[in-house]
This record gives structure tokens, C-alpha cells and sequence, in this order.
């Protein structure tokens, strides 16, 4: 759409009627004006799936691999075949905006929302990105790149002020949001954050950096509830604010125009942002057919599959994997996550999922009439019990196997009804005179002993049991994040004792109150078998079978939107878990389910480690693809896995004085290992596959000038029995250089298979930008002349080729 024609359009609006677009009609859409012909369009959260406007378990969806098990995979054509899926999803969910890909850093192992971004290094992280941004938009549906800039940990994440430094901000944290503008993305989301001093929503980065510098024409949304403020965010870059119908701008804005405080022009820019975008969605003008979306289920299976297969990250392999699955009689799947697998992380980017296979579940279907699978569960997890569904109760007057949701008003009497599936209710009705939310439900335990109940929310709370109290109380809400108000409030519980037989009826009763959302989980957990004895079974079953598999994994009390982490410990009981079952049977698997690093003082002892990530919805068919052989396990980590926390190069996220600086410059991930000279685990970039590779020539040329890219080619040979896939990398590095630089950086990689025996050559091209730096006192990028040395291998640890090439610069 041309200026001109925005022109047009603006002249048709009063400066009421221009403001009134700038901020949400409700939660999820924008408002609509007929006078231009502009109608609302619809945002959902992403990047594991696209959940739609509501939170309803009715309403499901497909749940891709986390983010950080896409970048895992270090393939961006797949992840922008990815990306497509979750575009055809908004389609056929009616959402023309989809809140993804989250750009942010993993700068410290503790940062509790690893799971949702994709890589310590802004390099990877720009590229999964990009692709992913391609994939979305080229179906019409807009991408998202977020959280501008620097919010990268959870703690007091509403109001730290990031101080970071100018080249560690350009060269770092900027970068894979710059990469994404280059693929197009449509929409940037400013975080909750600010940057060394100044809140995001409204930062000078926005007009000077993104619109400025890099060209973008997009719309800039604002995180749910991060503006604070009518006029800084109004006199800057912002256009959207989020949610709707309320907030800072309105009429405050529309007053602070009048009086001569933010500048009309201001506004009409903003205006001419969101019906430029408008336009491309499809919803200015003359309506135009929106095609529906045609999934097909057993192709989108297979494809979640497959990029299951190529995330998931062999981290160790004595000679057990592949197992052979004609050569088994018995095997012992361990773990009470093999039945519970966690597919998902927690917080606003969560969806109810079409289907979820289990790790016990794909296994033992891939095994069925082949060898016996004997499942022991271990010990209980520590995280919290699960929400209520048809697994244990029924409504109180029916078979349905499920839950009696009611609003009742003031006075008891019954506002609404309805049968639910599932107990975690996070926006129940709430209609004229609502004042209490309940739920209901006839338990049917399959066990005797102490259950444990929980309910979640603010407010006068209570729990009932045939009539009596086992909880009640008034919890003050506590927090203002979004995320823990609306999606993952604080669960109460109290434990009680129920015999295997017994139907008694549940009654959860939550009172609303203005500011503390409405959001109602009930959870029930069976007795905790004791821990010592948990652990002992699973040695028995470990010690008769052919094979072990000892699933292992994080909570929702550990990798959670809204906090971070405050260990990387499985805790105790799982490290004695795998202990055991590793003495008891040398053929033993760990996999570990888990969105980030975990402390692993087991690693060395048992026969294989494979990292599933939160792997989605397919993630038990494609484990027993990897387990059995079907398919080789692709991925690489997108992260240094520390040995113990201690060692990591950043490890305090508490922010002082309402402050969390930077210190560490540029030396993120990877390069801080380096620069510390520590051993991690694992590096970056590591991984195996069913085959083994050696390393013979890398070649490139002698010189190359400053913005000008380069191509380097590596030579490798599979030495092993079997075709498999090798992701090549390259890293560069400045010995001598005046400038301080990391001691070496990821600079590019290419994936290449090949037979047995056989030789390829991998090309790889090195961007002219991995060549240059920030000059904080200049303002200005600039590339340095002398030596620099292009290093290739498997890892940022594992470098064996290198080659001296001299670089002519611009200094």
C-alpha cells in the first residue's frame, strides 16, 4: 500500500478515532474501524503452537518441539517448513499475528525460559529465527520477534533495568533481531524490561536502531501490560499497546495531544504502521477470501516427528545406541517422566495439544510383539501435582470423566454450567454478578493412601471433600506478572487420605476479586512411594531386563515463564534413580527431559545420554525412532551444558537496585567458557550420531576485505559403518588483535551425509558481519585488519582444522 493511500485513510480519522486503534479492543484482537474499512485481527502466543484467543482445553492444538529442540537441530529449512505448520495452524484458528519467534538469549544456564528461545549465540539464534520468520509469513500470517532487547531472565522481569554495554547490545543482543527484520518479520513485541535506564516500550532503540538503521516498516507491539506510561512510549517507536480495551493511552493520549505533549505526527505514524500491516493480513479494504487451512494429520505427524528425531541431542553413547529391537526379550523404562513425559514449558506460550505421546508410549507401541516392556515409575517427581482430568474423577452427578464448572453470584445461585475435561481453568466465564468460580468433581483413586489436593489462585480459596474442609483460606496475590496472575498462579494443597474404591466429591471454590484475573487449577497427586524403596524397584526391574531406559527431567517448578531457576540439580532422588539403575544394568539409556542444561554427575557412568528436550506432541514415536535406530539422533546443543552451575560463566540473575548488569561484555555462551578457560560437560555445537567422522582439510581464501563475505569448505570422511548426517561448524577468531574480541565465535555451519567410507566436502559461508565489531567511541561498526584465524570442527571445543587468512579493514 502506498503512502499516498495511507494518506487518504488518515484524512478520514478524527484524532479520537486514530488513537483508538493504537491500543487493543480485548485481550487478543485490535479494534476495527468502518470508516477505513479496517478490520480487528486477531494475535496468539507461539512458538510451540498456536493456541488461538482463549485458553480452553476444547480448543487444541499442534505442539511443535520446543524452541530450544529447533535450534537443536541446526537446520533451517526444516524449521521454516516449521514455521509454515504454525502458519497454517492461525489460519485455521482465525489468528492473523502469531507472538513468535522469541529472540532472547540464553545468557545464564538459570534463566528459567530457556525452553521458549533458541541459543546462547546470536549468530544460531538469528538464523533458526529467520527461518522460522520465513516459514510463518510466507502463508499471510505475521511473525512476531520478541522480546526487544536484553530479556533474557525472569527475576523482577517487569522492572529490571538491563545495563548493558553499546557493543555487547549491537553485536549480541540486537543481532538476531536485526537477522529477523532482514527475513521480513512483520511485527516486533518491546519487552517488559528496560535498557540502561530506559523501559523498552520506550526505548530509542525502537526509532533509532530498528526503524532507523535497519529499515523496519513493521508494527511494534507492546508485551501484555508492559507500557507504564501515556507519553514516553507515545513521543517514541511504539505503535501497539497491549491488551485491550484499557490502558496508558486512550483518552490520556488523545489529551496529551491536544495539550501540545506528544506530537500528532506522532500518532498518524503510528496509524500508517498498523494499517500498512493491516493491509498485508487481509483486513483493510474490501474483504478477501482467507483460505482455510488444509492440515493433514498424518503428514503433519510425520514432520513433527522427524524434527523431534533432529533435535534430539546424543550426548553420550558407550556402543548401546542403536538398540536393535529384534535382539531384546525384555527392556525397563524407568522414570515416572516416561509416563508424564513433559512436552511443553510453562507460561503464556503453552497449548492444549491435539494428542501427546508419551516416551512409554512410543516404546512400547514400537515394541509391541517383539520384547516385554515393564514400566517402574521411581520416585515421584518434586514439581506439582497435575491438574484434575478424566484420568481420576468424574462429574459428581454423571459418567463423564471430567469436571462441573459453575459461576455462582453472591448469593450461591448459579450463574453458569457447564462439563469440562480438564480442572486447570484459566478463564472460566464470568458473567453479570459473577462471584465465585467452582469446580467440581466425584474422585475415583486408584490407590489408598495421603492424595494430595492443591487448588490455585488468589483469593479466598477453599477445598471440600464430601462436604468437608481439608483447605481454606485468603491468599493475597503477591505478584503482578502476567504470566503467574493469568496462566500459572501459586497452587495450596493439603494432603488427605483416600482409599481405592471410594467415590468421594470435590468441591473447589474460588471468589473473584478486581486485579487477580480468574484462573482456577485443581490438582490431585496419588501417595508419593518412599523414595529409597522407588529407587531399589527400579534396580530389580533395571537388573532382569535386556536394556534399561531411565527417563529423567525438569518441573514446572524448575523451567517456568515468570521465574528462573535457582539449580540446575534433578534433585537427589532422580541422581540416585539413575545410579542404581546404571549399577544394575551397564546397558543403560538416560534420556533427559528438559527444556535447558541440567547437572548430570551420573554422565560418565551409564551407556548412553540422549537430551529430548520438551519434545511436543510426537515426542514418544520419534524417541523410539532414535532409540531403535530408525532414525539418527540430528541435533547439537544450541548451548554450553556446564558440568555443575558453579562453573558457568554467569550465574547471579538477581538484579541490584533494581539493576542486572552485563558484565561480561561480549563473551556470552561459548566464548565466556572460553575466555574462563573451564571444561563444560558439553560445548556448543556437540553431538553424535550413529556414525563416527574425521576432520581431513579446510580451505578458503588467503584474504578477505572488510564487508565482503567468504566461503570456507571442509573435507570430512565417515568413518563409520553407517550413513549418517555431520553438522560441520566454523569459528572464527582475531589472535593479536588490538580490538579485545572472544577468544573464538561461532561463524557458521553446513550439514552434510554421507556413506560409509565416504568423502564431502561441506561449504560454508562466513557473513561479512562476523568480521566487524562495534566502535562504542566512533558510533560505528568497523572491521579490523591483521590476521584472523577461521577454525573447523564439531564443537565450539572440538576444532581440529584451522587456517590464517589476513582481513583488509576499514580502520
Amino acid at each position: 500500500m502506498s503512502d499516498d493511500e495511507l494518506d487518504r485513510l488518515l484524512d478520514k480519522l478524527t484524532l479520537r478515532a486514530k488513537v483508538a486503534l493504537l491500543t487493543g479492543a480485548d485481550t487478543w484482537s485490535t479494534a476495527a474501524e468502518p470508516a477505513v474499512e479496517l478490520r480487528s485481527w486477531v494475535m496468539s502466543d507461539g512458538p510451540a503452537g498456536v493456541r488461538g484467543p482463549s485458553w480452553d482445553e476444547r480448543h487444541t492444538a499442534v505442539l511443535l518441539p520446543s524452541a530450544t529442540a529447533l535450534a537443536a537441530t541446526w537446520d533451517e529449512p526444516l524449521v521454516e517448513r516449521l514455521g509454515a505448520l504454525l502458519a497454517l495452524e492461525a489460519r485455521r484458528k482465525g489468528v492473523h499475528v502469531v507472538l513468535a519467534p522469541n529472540l532472547n538469549l540464553h545468557r545464564s544456564p538459570l534463566g528459567g525460559r530457556h525452553f521458549e528461545c533458541f541459543s546462547e549465540d546470536p549468530e544460531l539464534t538469528g538464523r533458526i529465527g529467520a527461518a522460522l520468520v520465513r516459514g510463518i509469513q510466507a502463508h499471510g500470517v505475521a511473525a512476531t520477534a520478541k522480546h526487544f532487547v536484553a530479556n533474557d531472565s525472569e527475576t523482577d522481569r517487569l522492572s529490571v533495568d538491563v545495563r548493558v554495554g553499546e557493543r555487547a547490545l549491537r553485536e549480541v543482543y540486537l543481532a538476531p533481531f536485526e537477522a529477523a527484520v532482514a527475513a521480513g518479520a512483520r511485527f516486533v513485541m518491546a519487552g517488559y524490561n528496560s535498557v540502561n535506564g530506559t523501559t523498552a516500550t520506550a526505548s530509542p532503540l525502537l526509532d533509532g536502531v530498528l526503524r532507523g538503521e535497519w529499515g523496519f516498516d513493521g508494527v511494534v507491539v507492546s508485551d501484555w501490560g508492559a507500557v507504564r506510561a501515556t507519553r514516553p512510549a507515545a513521543r517514541g517507536g511504539l505503535d501497539l499497546v497491549m491488551p485491550g480495551p484499557e490502558g496508558v493511552w486512550g483518552e490520556a493520549l488523545v489529551r496529551a495531544v491536544e495539550a501540545g505533549e506528544v506530537a500528532p505526527e506522532a500518532v498518524d505514524e503510528k496509524v500508517r504502521h498498523l494499517l500498512r500491516q493491516s493491509h498485508w493480513l487481509g483486513a483493510l479494504g474490501p474483504p478477501r477470501p482467507r483460505a482455510r487451512a488444509g492440515l493433514r494429520p498424518g503428514r503433519t505427524r510425520a514432520l513433527l516427528r522427524r524434527a523431534v528425531a533432529a533435535g534430539t541431542v546424543l550426548l553420550a553413547n558407550g556402543g548401546v545406541l542403536p538398540l536393535d529391537p529384534d535382539g531384546l526379550v525384555s527392556v525397563a523404562v524407568i522414570g515416572a517422566h516416561a509416563v508424564r513425559t513433559r512436552t511443553q514449558g510453562g507460561g503464556s506460550a503453552g497449548v492444549f495439544p491435539h494428542t501427546e505421546v508419551g516416551f512409554l508410549d512410543g516404546i512400547q507401541a514400537r515394541l509391541r510383539g517383539r520384547a516385554k516392556v515393564v514400566h517402574v515409575p521411581g520416585p515421584a517427581p518434586a514439581g506439582p501435582p497435575p491438574p484434575l482430568d478424566g484420568t481420576w474423577c468424574t462429574a459428581p452427578d454423571s459418567a463423564f470423566p471430567g469436571i462441573v464448572l459453575r459461576v455462582l453470584d453472591a448469593g450461591g445461585r448459579e450463574l453458569h454450567r457447564e462439563l469440562r475435561s480438564s480442572a486447570r481453568q484459566l478463564e472460566p466465564p464470568v458473567p453479570p454478578g459473577a462471584h465465585t468460580v467452582e469446580i467440581s468433581a466425584r474422585l475415583h483413586p486408584p490407590e489408598t493412601g495421603r492424595w494430595t489436593l492443591g487448588i490455585a489462585g488468589f483469593g479466598r480459596m477453599s477445598l471440600r471433600l464430601d462436604g468437608r474442609d481439608v483447605l481454606a483460606g485468603d491468599f493475597p496475590q503477591e505478584t503482578d506478572d502476567p504470566a503467574l496472575v493469568h496462566v500459572t498462579p501459586p497452587l495450596h494443597t493439603a494432603g488427605v487420605h483416600l482409599a481405592a474404591g471410594s467415590t468421594p466429591v470435590l468441591v473447589a471454590r474460588r471468589e473473584l476479586a478486581p486485579g487477580s484475573g480468574r484462573a482456577v487449577v485443581v490438582s490431585a497427586a496419588p501417595p508419593a512411594p518412599e523414595a529409597v524403596a522407588a529407587v531399589a524397584a527400579a534396580g530389580r526391574a533395571a537388573g532382569r531386563a535386556d536394556v534399561a531406559v531411565v527417563v529423567v527431567g525438569t518441573t514446572e517448578y524448575d523451567e517456568c515463564e515468570g521465574r528462573d531457576r535457582t539449580s540446575l540439580t534433578l534433585g537427589p532422588e532422580q541422581d540416585a534413580l539413575v545410579r542404581e539403575v546404571a549399577a544394575a544394568n551397564a546397558r543403560t539409556v538416560v534420556v533427559v527431559n528438559s527444556g535447558g542444561p541440567v547437572e548430570m554427575p551420573w554422565r560418565n557412568e551409564v551407556g548412553a545420554v540422549l537430551l529430548s528436550w520438551f519434545p511436543g506432541q510426537e515426542g514418544g514415536t520419534a524417541l523410539a525412532d532414535v532409540l531403535f535406530g530408525r532414525a539418527e539422533p540430528g541435533g547439537r546443543l544450541p548451548t554450553t551444558w556446564p558440568a555443575v552451575l558453579t562453573d558457568a560463566p554467569v550465574t547471579d540473575l538477581r538484579p541490584v537496585d533494581g539493576r542486572l548488569t552485563y558484565t561480561e561484555g561480549v563473551h556470552v555462551g561459548h566464548r565466556g567458557w572460553l575466555r574462563s578457560a573451564r571444561t563444560p560437560a558439553y560445548w556448543f555445537g556437540h553431538g553424535l550420531g550413529y556414525t563416527t567422522w574425521s576432520y581431513e582439510e579446510l580451505t578458503g581464501p588467503d584474504e578477505v576485505r572488510a564487508g565482503d563475505a567468504f566461503t570456507v569448505r571442509v573435507r570430512v570422511r565417515n568413518t563409520g559403518t553407517r550413513t549418517g548426517r555431520e553438522v560441520v561448524q566454523v569459528y572464527l577468531a582475531r589472535p593479536g588483535a588490538a580490538v579485545e574480541h572472544p577468544e573464538r565465535w561461532f561463524a557458521g555451519h553446513a550439514a552434510v551425509c554421507a556413506r560409509p567410507g565416504e568423502t564431502v566436502t561441506a561449504r560454508v559461508e562466513v557473513p561479512a558481519r562476523l568480521l566487524r565489531h562495534w566502535d562504542e567511541e566512533g558510533g560505528e561498526w568497523r572491521v579490523e585488519s591483521g590476521p584472523c584465524r577461521v577454525l573447523a570442527g564439531r564443537s565450539a571445543g572440538d576444532v581440529p582444522l584451522w587456517r590464517d587468512l589476513e582481513v583488509r579493514g576499514n580502520d
